[in-house]
């Protein structure tokens, strides 16, 4: 029997000293994983709240690089987020944008950034120019304070954002609303856009100078629809908006 006893005293040693190096260990993973992950990395999401009086960025400095930013919309409205760069002293060359973010639901925006300012905006009811949050990325900054690699950033519903400017129209009933003495410059890329408040279907169209249909797009009764369309030769361009026979036009004059 005394043979054992040394035996025993030595396992309950070596338990022990196991025991108290564990926390060390421990301690020495957690601080191995928290050296290798940054909360400030640019693969991280950063989340938008959207209300109706207000665009919450939760962060305005960022790197440059590949974006996501996670929209939630806590207003009464549908809205819809743009990410704007600058170009010719003004907030609206289109970087990307998220369209129909019902209340209460949340959509991701992704965007490719390069160094520079730019403003992310807010549109409750997906009117208007927005609710507006300015936003820093690091880095130096391009021509247009937009990345190069941005005119083929894929917004979440898989259509290409690379467009310069947008013409918004509402028609209710058979009022169009917008669209009203526009002028383009030969080789600009315009996103036309209808939201329809009238009783039907509607179609928006866009004709070249010679006209040729560019683009048609049937819109929902309640929805919103939109096309971007690269404005290629000069003259005198039409937009339509069609119900069976009765037809709206409004003309854009390029030069």
């Amino acid at each position: 029997m005394p043979m054992f006893r040394p035996a025993r005293a030595t396992t309950v040693i070596s338990g022990l000293l196991v025991l108290l190096a564990l926390p060390a260990l421990a301690g020495c993973g957690s601080d191995a994983a928290s050296s290798g992950s940054s909360s400030n990395g640019s693969g991280d999401k950063i989340a938008i709240e959207a209300t109706d009086s207000a665009c919450t960025v939760a962060r305005t400095t960022l790197d440059p690089g590949s974006t996501t930013f996670a929209v939630t919309n806590k207003g009464t409205k549908i809205t819809e987020v743009y990410v704007y760069g600058e170009q010719g002293g003004a907030f609206n060359k289109i970087v990307g944008e998220v369209e129909n973010v019902g209340p209460g639901t949340s959509r991701d925006l992704v965007v490719k950034l390069g160094g520079g300012r730019y403003q992310v905006a807010c549109k409750p009811g997906q009117t208007g120019d927005g609710i507006r949050t300015r936003i820093t990325v690091s880095g130096a900054t391009s021509g247009s304070g937009a990345s190069s690699a941005a005119s083929d950033a894929p917004s979440t519903d898989g259509a290409s954002t690379s467009y310069d400017r947008e013409i918004e129209m509402e028609i209710e009933g058979t009022t169009l609303t917008g669209g009203d003495g526009l002028t383009g410059r030969v080789d600009e890329k315009v996103e036309f856009k209808l939201t329809n408040r009238a009783d039907g279907v509607r179609e928006l169209e866009v004709l070249d100078p010679t006209g040729k249909i560019v683009h048609a797009l049937d819109v929902a009764k309640g929805a919103a629809g939109e096309f971007v369309v690269a404005l290629n030769r000069a003259g005198s361009w039409t937009i339509k908006i069609e119900d069976g026979p009765s037809v709206i036009e409004r003309k854009l004059t390029v030069s």
